[in-house]
Formats: structure tokens, sequence, C-alpha cells
């Protein structure tokens, strides 16, 4: 558990700012994150995001992200392309990623996985974090 100052901020830096916050509020902070760097990069945000928090992982499925544009693709048969374009920005951007997940959760970002559907226009990232971040929140 992370050590705690006389105003309750975390004084360990690598277990992250989790004073007066709930599991809950932290993933939908992570939503919230994700859905902004999908709105800057794409144009748009998914329909939907949902996170869970889970040992020292965060999984967030994101329902609709394809863009018009990526649909047509899809519907043309250009599937690897789509996949290929999103995977290129996702690791162009990895730092920024890592940067916004540590914040918010106070916890160093030791890998990123992903993967689209283009049948569903779903996707999931899961990021595996360097401690468990459900433990210190329990």
């Amino acid at each position: 558990m992370p050590a705690l100052g006389s105003l309750g901020e975390v004084t360990d830096p690598g277990s992250g700012p989790l004073c007066h916050r709930t599991k809950g509020q932290i993933e939908a902070e992570v939503s919230k994150a994700i859905i902004q760097f999908d709105r800057e990069h794409f144009g748009r945000g998914p329909a939907d995001v949902r996170t869970r928090i889970v040992q020292d992982m965060i999984i967030v499925r994101s329902i609709d992200v394809l863009t018009p544009t990526e649909h047509a693709l899809v519907e043309s048969g250009s599937v690897e392309l789509v996949k290929a374009v999103r995977s290129k920005l996702y690791e162009s951007h990895r730092a920024e990623l890592n940067q916004t997940l540590r914040a918010i959760t106070g916890f160093e970002i030791i890998s990123m996985h992903r993967d689209l559907s283009t049948r569903t226009g779903e996707r999931l990232i899961v990021f595996i974090l360097k401690g468990d971040l459900e433990a210190d929140l329990a």
C-alpha cells in the first residue's frame, strides 16, 4: 500500500495519486482519456468505452471505433490496411498514452496490447502496469 502524506497525497512516486478515488472513478478517467485520444487522432471517439482494472492490468473495450472512411476500406477488402494504420498510430503515440495513464493511475505502464475487430468495430486495449493497482485501491 502506498505511503500517504499529511494531506493524503501519495508520497511513494511508484504508487500514484490514488487517494480519495475509487476504482470506478479511475476507470472512468481512463475511459475519458481514451475517448479524448481517439477524438484528437481519429476525428471521433467511440460510441462507448468500458474500462476495468484487474490486478496489474487496465482493460479498455471501445465500441464502434471505426470512422466512416475505415468502414469503407473494410467493405472494399482493406482490413489489414485499417489495422496497420491504427497500429502505427498507437505505436507512434505510445509515450503520450503511457504518460496519460501514469498521470491517472500513478503506475508505470510496462506494455500495451491491442486488437481491433473490423467485423464488430470493437477495440480492446490491455495496459500492463508495474504494480497491482487493484490491490492498492482495496
